[in-house]
């Protein structure tokens, strides 16, 4: 087939590689502009970027799909368009260009978690179970009709970083098995279910910060969803402190919100990467199993408190 493919991060680079190994004929890619990576850095080129420069593929990098760029995209003819992740929303006259329509991979079961953050959602929302989604784009966020699904299971040690991955490699093998099926035919766009509709937000920085008086449950499945970005944190003598990983365990009666306490495990000694120190919540107890001071390197929860004795029986603030 002769496509373009638009996307920007990590997520879409399965899906891009895919299709070259297809020997689908890509005749541009298209991704968000480079971004400044901090003060006196070089730009920062996109993952999608570096594999169209490493594959010798015609690259755009518009800022937004201005009239222009549309004339563009048309006169490259494509049979379709091929969207993972890119970034900006398609207008319709891009929509209407391809004969086969633009086809968007994502990272959920749709209708479940439209939007930008569908992975993080996921997880937020304690979901067992994800996945996939192969559908036609139309006007509306992610409202298009489906092609294809496939499922994937959300272990309880997944962080939106490994399930991206996992499910990136997930909606290439789904992508390179769909195209051929919808070219050939055979395949009718399934409506999705509206009423069954939820939606997903861009993370916001601030949000990382741990209010203690959630349920242990609650935080553990933040610090799953805002790693790696903006990942969980408290505060600890002044300093940022990191919650890396942890698990929840239960606790009840007289808990005290931010408190730290030693976990006792009713066999005597805990057993080789269970919690040895946890945060009292509202419900229950978060068991710290690596934290990272600011400054410091990233640490087990047990080598911390082997260094900060009076870490124990501390009171862990909550956001105002």
């Amino acid at each position: 087939m002769r496509l373009i493919f638009m996307g920007t991060p990590e997520f879409a680079v399965p899906s891009l590689e895919r299709l070259i190994h297809e020997q689908h004929q890509v005749v541009a890619v298209y991704t968000q502009p480079d971004r400044v990576a901090g003060r006196g850095r070089p730009l920062a080129l996109s993952p999608v970027k570096k594999v169209a420069l490493a594959r010798g593929l015609p690259l755009m990098q518009p800022a937004r799909l201005s009239p222009e760029e549309k004339e563009r995209l048309a006169a490259l003819h494509p049979d379709v368009i091929v969207v993972a992740a890119f970034g900006q929303i398609l207008p319709p006259a891009v929509l209407d260009i391809p004969p086969l329509g633009c086809i968007n991979v994502h990272p959920s079961l749709l209708p479940r978690h439209r939007g930008p953050s569908p992975v993080a959602a996921a997880i937020l929302a304690g979901d067992e179970l994800t996945g996939v989604t192969i559908m036609l784009m139309e006007r509306g966020l992610d409202k298009g009709p489906v092609l294809a699904q496939a499922p994937a299971v959300i272990s309880p040690q997944d962080t939106t970083g490994s399930l991206t991955l996992k499910l990136a490699e997930a909606g290439a093998e789904l992508l390179a098995a769909t195209l051929p099926r919808w070219q050939g035919g055979e395949l009718v766009p399934q409506p999705q279910d509206e009423e069954k509709a939820t939606y997903s937000k861009l993370t916001a920085k601030g949000e990382g910060e741990i209010d203690w008086h959630l349920a242990a449950i609650s935080i553990w499945q933040r610090v799953r969803a805002f790693q790696p970005w903006p990942g969980c944190y408290t505060r600890w003598r002044g300093k940022l402190l990191k919650i890396l990983e942890a698990t929840p365990l239960p606790g009840e009666g007289g808990l005290v919100p931010g408190r730290v306490i030693a976990v006792r495990y009713a066999g005597g000694e805990p057993e080789p990467g269970e919690a040895v120190v946890g945060v009292e919540t509202g419900r229950g107890v978060l068991g710290l199993l690596w934290v990272q001071l600011e400054g410091r390197r990233a640490i087990s929860a047990a080598e911390f408190i082997r260094g900060q004795r009076d870490f124990l029986g501390a009171e862990l603030p909550s956001p105002r």
